[in-house]
């Protein structure tokens, strides 16, 4: 299914999430260009609880929120399992409550809703289910509700990725788009057009962790299931480096890997010579280099204050291009060298332009 989603997303067609109101039980083409997602892959969900939720929601039209869906629907069949995967995964957004505020809730509302729909297979008929005199009945009492916070963003993202293989609301990683354009010799998606032993640069979260040994001297290694924004590959690292990275390797942790590309095997494999926690990255930075050419005067005093405002140790230089086309280098003073940071990348790159900056690494 994810390489179906981003076969998809290349060809410019849109995949558009779970939706409680919108979802049936398999993917279907919406408005004649897009897809909406089936809710038989969402995890956890079986055949019985969608026939039961689709065919309500076309009886008796849109659910409209959590006690209302868990009143109409078979909760024999879409259990609390059922509805806690539709939760995480965002199918019931559209809803009133947020997802952290659902799921906090599911428990009294299911009590209450299993108890309505018991009495009513026993032929009980409750006060507040009898008919009022317009025909209208009396309102439904609303079971306790819990309001709390939303989810942060990272277990929103996970939830998703455990429930429905992709990620709905955003990536994790998308936060880094920057460090991944500045510090990345590649993606993981065009390694098979590389050649063997290149060497590689990625980051990547870290999605999956196998601990062994080798098999001669039964030395400590791992193997890595590493994550960009397109794709997965496999990361070996072998006892040499596992030694020194392995307090770096934690399940969704953001990493940097650099080593060697090897496409002996079916798949691409990156065998680890180094790796390092994302916030470190801007410790390879040897190096920056400023294109002066074309910059308004007014701009030298703001860039001048955001060098003062890193002091470290790594040399600034000025490019400069001259109306004779000559090309200029000039070594900024020893009191205008940085400590890199992405603060002052960003802020250099948001001054000048991206284009006007580069990384010595």
């Amino acid at each position: 299914i994810v390489e179906y989603v981003n076969e998809s997303e290349h060809m410019g067609i849109e995949i558009l999430p779970p939706d409680i109101n919108e979802s049936d039980a398999l993917f279907k083409v919406v408005d004649g260009k897009n897809i909406r997602f089936g809710l038989l892959a969402v995890k956890n969900v079986g055949k019985g609880a969608v026939e039961s939720i689709v065919e309500s929601r076309v009886s008796s039209g849109r659910y409209k929120s959590l006690e209302d869906l868990c009143r109409r629907i078979d909760l024999r069949l879409a259990n609390r399992k059922v509805l806690e995967s539709l939760i995480k995964c965002g199918a019931l957004d559209t809803l009133v409550r947020n997802r952290a505020q659902m799921f906090a809730s599911l428990e009294n509302i299911l009590e209450y809703s299993s108890k309505v729909q018991r009495e009513r297979s026993s032929g009980q008929i409750s006060f507040f289910d009898a008919p009022q005199e317009d025909g209208k009945g009396f309102v439904q009492i609303i079971p306790n509700t819990v309001n709390i916070k939303e989810w942060p963003e990272p277990q929103l993202l996970a939830f998703e990725k455990e429930m429905i293989g992709f990620y709905v609301s955003g990536h994790p990683l998308s936060r880094y788009a920057r460090q991944l354009k500045r510090f990345t010799s590649s993606q993981i998606d065009v390694l098979p057009l590389q050649k063997d032993q290149d060497t590689i640069k990625l980051i990547g979260m870290i999605v999956k962790i196998k601990h062994t040994v080798t098999r001669a001297k039964q030395e400590k290694m791992a193997i890595l299931k590493l994550e960009d924004l397109k794709a997965i590959v496999e990361v070996l690292v072998f006892p040499k480096t596992f030694q020194k990275v392995s307090r770096y390797l934690q399940p969704n942790s953001v990493v940097m890997v650099k080593g060697k590309l090897n496409l002996k095997e079916e798949s691409p494999k990156i065998l680890a010579d180094d790796l390092f926690p994302i916030e470190e990255v801007y410790k390879l930075i040897t190096g920056l280099t400023i294109n002066v050419s074309g910059i308004r005067d007014s701009l030298f005093s703001s860039l001048r204050s955001l060098l003062l405002s890193s002091p470290g140790n790594i040399p600034v230089f000025l490019h400069l291009d001259t109306p004779s086309k000559s090309h200029v280098h000039l070594l900024v003073g020893e009191n205008l060298f940085v400590a890199p940071s992405e603060q002052l990348i960003n802020g250099i790159e948001d001054l000048l332009g991206e284009e006007k900056l580069s990384l010595s690494l």
